[in-house]
């Protein structure tokens, strides 16, 4: 039987093989930039409602690795993918020890600007992350996005439409918002923002941590999030490294269905803790809503290359690789 132990030292030349192979990509992940797409059609979202969603998470500006400049390539891929509606889960601020002699702030104000340029028919809307209020920071944020009209939610929802078909927005301001003894204190009121909905329009619920997620009643229809990256290093057979969540790796990455509900988590696109990305790309996540959205064969998604002093390479759709495959529908009762 393999055992950890097996793993880490009779099986240590197995996994360091696996390591080697993953190598040449891995290395090059904090430059990287993929589409994730996830093709889901929730009990409660009506199967002849098609919604496109972009989600923009973890973006972390800093320099080198998450410049204005990256932030404008990332914006004009996602503006190439035409959803419906762009989604900005939170932490735009940096999330690495601060160290002026290997890392540059990228000041809110550029962060915003780069953003501003995104375009969708029915807006673009974020929320903010833990980041983004530690270190007293929350006014940057706000102030920036507000100058170059991006609406924050904070506790808040937005009715939109799409062809006379209306859904409701909900954003939750942040979880983890002021670091305490025994963990975090959020801003976050999930009952009082869902209390402001008033209609039976099917509902999103935008949310940095997903933490929230065994919390979020059935009238949500789907819950996006952001905040882990992933584990932001997930090595060959022993998975991510680091997950902050009190869930573990429960809630690290991508589909989930737990009773019917669905959550999609997204890998984000910068880095904290440490500036490293390793198994886990940088991405744009694309949800495609709707029963239509669900096709009879394999889902697949796209590559964008963005490595520094190289144009952006968008592959078109005839030129689509394999990334993400999604269940589409949850086994209990989705």
């Amino acid at each position: 039987m393999l055992t950890r132990r097996k793993v880490l030292t009779g099986g240590a030349g197995g996994a360091m093989a696996a390591l080697a192979s993953l190598g040449a990509t891995a290395a090059e992940t904090p430059w990287d930039l993929r589409v994730a797409e996830y093709r889901v059609s929730p009990r409660n979202w009506p199967a002849d409602f098609d919604l496109t969603l972009a989600v923009l998470a973890d973006i972390h500006a800093v320099e080198p690795w998450m410049s204005a400049d990256r932030i404008g390539t990332i914006v004009a891929a996602t503006n190439h993918l035409k959803p419906d509606l762009v989604l900005l889960a939170g932490d735009y601020e940096m999330g690495l020890s601060y160290r002026e002699t290997f890392a540059r702030r990228v000041s809110m104000s550029d962060c915003a600007e780069a953003l501003s340029e995104l375009n969708s028919p029915l807006g673009v809307y974020a929320i903010l992350g833990n980041h983004d209020l530690w270190r007293s920071r929350r006014e940057h944020v706000r102030q920036a996005f507000t100058a170059k009209g991006l609406p924050i939610l904070e506790n808040r929802v937005v009715r939109l439409s799409k062809c006379g078909r209306p859904f409701w927005l909900v954003g939750l301001a942040d979880q983890w918002a002021i670091p305490a003894h025994n963990g975090f204190v959020g801003f976050d009121d999930l009952p009082g923002s869902l209390a402001q909905i008033g209609d039976k329009a099917p509902a999103i619920l935008l949310a940095h941590e997903p933490d929230i997620f065994p919390s979020v009643p059935d009238r949500v229809a789907l819950t996006i999030c952001g905040h882990t990256h992933g584990g932001q290093v997930a090595l060959p057979l022993l998975g991510p490294l680091r997950v902050p969540s009190r869930y573990g790796a429960r809630y690290a990455y991508g589909h989930i269905c737990e009773n019917g509900r669905h959550l999609i988590v997204s890998a984000g696109l910068g880095m904290s803790w440490i500036p490293v990305r390793f198994g886990v790309p940088p991405e744009i996540t694309l949800i495609r809503l709707g029963l239509s959205s669900v096709p009879t064969s394999l889902s697949k998604s796209s590559h964008v290359s963005a490595i520094p002093d190289r144009p952006a390479t968008i592959l078109t759709p005839d030129a689509l690789h394999t990334l993400a495959e999604d269940t589409l529908r949850c086994q209990l009762g989705g």
